[in-house]
């Protein structure tokens, strides 16, 4: 069973490195910035022993927080003596605002001090990742969001941002590294390359993807041919109730077909438009064929969702990507603020007193 389960069940209060399974070099400073390790270097030969306190925070309203039991997991991992700090610390999923404390450590600084750097880009990654699913999420008004964050950035994110975008309330993910925390496993249906292969011929890509995954509903893609409608109903003839939806991932650069000696004067027509989705679910509707969903993806972000449902667009799927990765949203700093039972900070650092903090039981990783 996995660590998120035994979560759920109140068996465990935090997963631990038996989930993360962080990379050893850890501990040699392999990640940590130069200057930290000097000054653990300086501090150990020459100021030893000083309780310090740390405080993370970062400078942004309503982002979710994610990231917390990773870090609290890696001071308990290479911290030296962990189990001597004293940890308070929010939880995943948590929403914070500007300034709010999220994780403080005291002890001793030679202890936990060189992670610092490590704790600030787990934080801010995991958080801005978390908080653009959670605003898709909520701009599409309890609708499916599926992630398709798997080509974005490098491949060693998948298996954190799958996490992350779980902790936002998004458990369809692309691949199997996305839901490896958490006990997903990727999802899809047929790329444009099936379709290439099938020289354009969408109602044979359907009829082969069928064939070689019979118990599976087929969702076909429909704009290979940039002749959305067309190939959806030609499809939808073809496969019948085994075709349970139609993806439309227009390209910004292009306008469908459909908009041929149409006039788009009053709105943009390019890429998956609100007024080619419109034109979809009708001639689905018209043909019999009102149980096909509609999924649209190509440069969804909250915006442009939240634009398509104050429409009442019939989209019943929307596939996110690029948009949910970018790591500009929000980002976490440490601060000492505490020097042997002092307050100590760098000028407007100080510490910031929360209710919401819960101590934190120290684990070691058996």
């Amino acid at each position: 069973m996995n660590e998120i389960e035994l979560k759920k069940q109140g068996k465990i209060a935090r997963l631990t490195n038996k989930t993360f399974k962080f990379d050893p070099r850890i501990a040699d400073g392999f990640y940590t910035a130069r200057y930290f390790l000097k000054i653990n270097k300086i501090i150990k030969e020459n100021l030893p022993n000083q309780h310090v306190t740390m405080q993370f925070f970062q400078r942004t309203d309503d982002i979710v927080l994610c990231g917390i039991d990773e870090v609290v997991s890696l001071i308990h991992t290479f911290a030296k003596e962990p189990g001597k700090l004293k940890i308070y610390a929010l939880n995943d999923g948590d929403v914070v605002c500007a300034g709010e404390p999220v994780l403080k450590i005291s002890g001793a600084y030679e202890n936990f001090g060189f992670l610092e750097n490590i704790i600030d880009a787990t934080l801010t990654r995991r958080s801005c990742v978390a908080t653009n699913v959670a605003n898709a999420l909520k701009a599409g008004g309890g609708k499916i969001v599926f992630s398709m964050a798997d080509r974005q950035d490098d491949i060693s994110t998948q298996i954190g941002d799958g996490y992350a975008t779980f902790i936002a309330g998004v458990n369809r993910v692309s691949t199997d590294a996305q839901g490896f925390w958490w006990g997903g496993s990727g999802m899809g249906t047929m790329p444009h390359a099936l379709i290439q292969m099938c020289q354009g011929d969408v109602v044979k890509a359907c009829k082969i993807y069928a064939k070689t995954f019979p118990d599976e509903l087929v969702t076909a893609l429909v704009d290979y041919n940039n002749d959305v409608i067309t190939d959806a109903l030609a499809a939808a003839h073809a496969m019948g109730a085994k075709l349970g939806a139609v993806r439309v991932d227009t390209s910004k650069n292009l306008i469908d077909k459909y908009f041929e000696s149409k006039d788009t004067s009053k709105f943009d027509p390019h890429g998956v438009c609100k007024e080619l989705i419109f034109a979809l679910r009708k001639a689905l509707d018209e043909n019999d064929f009102k149980h096909v969903k509609i999924v649209v993806s190509s440069g969804f972000t909250p915006q442009k969702i939240a634009d398509f449902e104050e429409a009442n667009t019939p989209v019943d799927i929307y596939g996110v990507g690029s948009f949910t990765v970018k790591n500009d949203i929000c980002g976490f700093t440490g601060d000492l603020v505490e020097l042997n039972g002092k307050e100590e900070a760098k000028f407007g650092r100080g510490e910031v007193v929360s209710s919401r903090l819960q101590e934190v039981e120290f684990t070691p990783n058996l």
